[in-house]
C-alpha cells in the first residue's frame, strides 16, 4: 500500500475510534459540550470550516481515483479472460484491480464518516444546549412558585386581591413554562432519535467493512492459489522444454 492510501488508511481507523468514542454512552452531552469548547477547539473552530472543505475535496479526489483505477483495471480483466493468455499477466491486472477496490471503499467510508462525525458533533452540541435551557427554566420556574408563595403567605387581608393576581400571573409564567419545557423535551427526544438512527447506521456500515474485509481475505487467498498454479504451470513447461532439447 502506498504512502497516501496508508494515510488515508490510519485517517479511515481514526474516524471509526471518534464514532465509536462520540457514541458511548456513559459520556453526558454536556460533558462533549465542554470538550468541544476547549481552548485547542475553540481555537480550530475559527478555520473548521476551511479544513473541513478541504478534507472532503481530497477525500473526493482520491475516490474519483480510485474509480477511475476500478474502472481501468476492470476493462483488462475483461480483455484477459476473453483471451486466456498470459496468465502472469492477468493475476498482475487481477491484484491492480483488488487494490483499486480496496481504495475505494476506504476513500468511501472515511468520506462517509467524516459527514458522520460532523452530524455526530452538531447533534451532540444541539443536545447540549437543549439540556442547558431546560435546567434554566425549571430553575426559573421553581424561583417564581417560591416567590408567589412568599407573596401569598406575608401578605394580609389588603394585598389578598393583588396576591391572586400576582399567583395568576404565576400560574401563567408556570404553564408557559411547561409548555417550553415540552417543547424541548419534545425537541430532545427527536435529536436522540437522529442520534439512534445514526448510531444503527454506523454500526450497519461496520458490518458492510467487516464483508468487505472478509472479501479481502477471500481474494488474497484466490490469488495465492492462482500463484501456485502458476509456479506447477512453469515447472510443466520447463520440463516439457526440457524433453524436447
Amino acid at each position: 500500500m502506498s504512502l497516501q492510501w496508508t494515510l488515508i488508511a490510519g485517517f479511515l481507523y481514526t474516524e471509526v475510534a471518534v464514532v465509536l468514542l462520540l457514541l458511548l454512552p456513559g459520556i453526558s452531552p454536556s460533558r462533549w459540550q465542554k470538550v468541544f469548547r476547549s481552548r485547542i477547539l475553540k481555537a480550530l473552530s475559527n478555520q473548521a470550516g476551511v479544513y473541513f472543505t478541504v478534507l472532503l475535496a481530497v477525500l473526493c479526489l482520491f475516490l474519483l481515483d480510485a474509480l477511475r483505477e476500478m474502472r481501468k483495471y476492470s476493462g483488462d480483466t475483461d480483455v484477459k479472460h476473453e483471451s486466456h493468455q498470459h496468465l502472469d499477466a492477468e493475476m498482475q491486472t487481477n491484484m491492480r484491480l483488488f487494490r483499486a477496490q480496496r481504495n475505494f471503499y476506504i476513500s468511501g467510508f472515511a468520506l462517509f464518516l467524516c459527514l458522520v462525525i460532523k452530524r455526530l458533533a452538531s447533534l451532540i452540541s444541539t443536545q447540549a444546549q437543549l439540556s442547558a435551557d431546560n435546567e434554566a427554566a425549571l430553575k426559573q420556574a421553581r424561583s417564581a412558585t417560591t416567590t408567589a408563595r412568599n407573596m401569598m403567605v406575608g401578605k394580609g387581608e389588603e394585598a389578598q386581591n393583588s396576591s391572586n393576581e400576582v399567583s395568576a400571573q404565576v400560574k401563567k409564567q408556570l404553564k408557559e413554562k411547561e409548555d417550553l419545557i415540552s417543547n424541548l423535551q419534545e425537541e430532545l427526544n427527536k435529536k436522540t432519535q437522529e442520534v439512534k438512527e445514526l448510531k444503527s447506521e454506523n454500526e450497519k456500515k461496520k458490518k458492510d467493512h467487516d464483508a468487505i474485509l472478509s472479501q479481502q481475505k477471500g481474494l488474497s487467498r484466490e490469488y495465492d492459489r492462482l500463484a501456485d498454479e502458476n509456479a506447477k504451470l512453469q515447472k510443466l513447461m520447463d520440463s516439457a522444454n526440457k524433453k524436447e532439447d
